[in-house]
């Protein structure tokens, strides 16, 4: 286990913005995010410019990652009137670029997919102009499900990869690597006109030719966006950090990422999958 944060690591909380009347907005609408549910070190920041990454199907994940401040145990039912909830806040926030995420609900037969596809198509009704984009779990690999989640349309599909896969059996031990690329790959197969995005978390025990060999897999599958940001422990029971990783390494990522053909590259200490997510302006194509 390392030491004290660095000072590349050490963030204010900001001066000003609107942190109190969006936190109020999601109280009032009955809203999760995962800002909150994941302890993100931006949820001030974020909060401050009136955006939220929404978390939908609950806050119990099925699932108990080793690196996830979100706590596991049996979810309750899914609420059919949260996508409608969810268009309403993004329409209130003013967003144009609207991100959604979920706990894992391997206890439902389609593990959330329909309830995806209803916040896409409930933010579309109300919020026409909006980029959606989802990040999803990985549906216990059932291609029925994320072919629900495709045919709904969203600009953008972020399903995360979070480490390299020597280290799946500790970090993610209810996870599958190569199921993973897989749902990145039928998206693109079946929906090409969708950005496909990944994320990594750094400072695990990863080794940099381990994380260019996750990039290379992701660019054999179509994957368009990647993101890297430092793994932070959430709490004594989770995860240790074995490095805090100096941020000329995350030039190098960045670079690299680059020079691999990815269309949009976020690499930093506080960067997460949906940080700055607006930063991507889909090109017309």
């Amino acid at each position: 286990m390392v030491g004290r944060l660095p000072v590349w690591l050490r963030k204010r909380f900001p001066a000003s913005g609107d942190v109190a009347g969006t936190r109020k907005l999601l109280k009032d609408l009955n809203l999760r995010t995962v800002c909150q549910g994941a302890v993100c070190p931006n949820q001030g920041e974020c909060f401050a410019r009136r955006t939220a990454t929404f978390m939908i199907l609950g806050d119990t994940c099925t699932r108990d990652c080793a690196f996830c401040a979100v706590p596991g145990g049996i979810p309750c039912q899914p609420d059919g009137e949260e996508p409608l909830r969810v268009a309403e806040a993004v329409h209130r926030l003013g967003l144009r670029h609207v991100v959604v995420t979920s706990v894992t609900r391997d206890d439902l037969p389609d593990g959330g997919a329909a309830h995806f596809a209803a916040t896409i198509r409930a933010i579309r009704e109300m919020v026409p102009e909006a980029v959606v984009e989802v990040l999803t779990p990985d549906f216990g690999g059932c291609r029925e499900a994320v072919g629900v989640v495709v045919e709904a349309a969203p600009a953008v599909f972020n399903h995360n990869l979070e480490t390299v896969p020597r280290l799946y059996p500790v970090v993610r031990p209810g996870a599958d690597y190569r199921r993973s690329l897989a749902v990145l790959h039928q998206v693109k197969t079946e929906a090409p006109g969708i950005y496909t995005k990944s994320g990594l978390m750094v400072g695990l025990g990863e080794t940099f030719a381990e994380v260019e060999q996750v990039m290379g897999d992701l660019r054999e599958v179509g994957c368009d966006i990647i993101t890297i940001g430092q793994y932070l422990q959430p709490s004594a029971r989770h995860l240790p950090v074995t490095e805090y990783v100096h941020p000329q390494v995350f030039d190098q990522y960045r670079q690299r990422a680059a020079a691999m053909g990815f269309l949009h590259v976020a690499a930093g200490p506080f960067v997460r999958s949906s940080y700055h997510a607006d930063d991507f302006r889909p090109p017309v194509r």
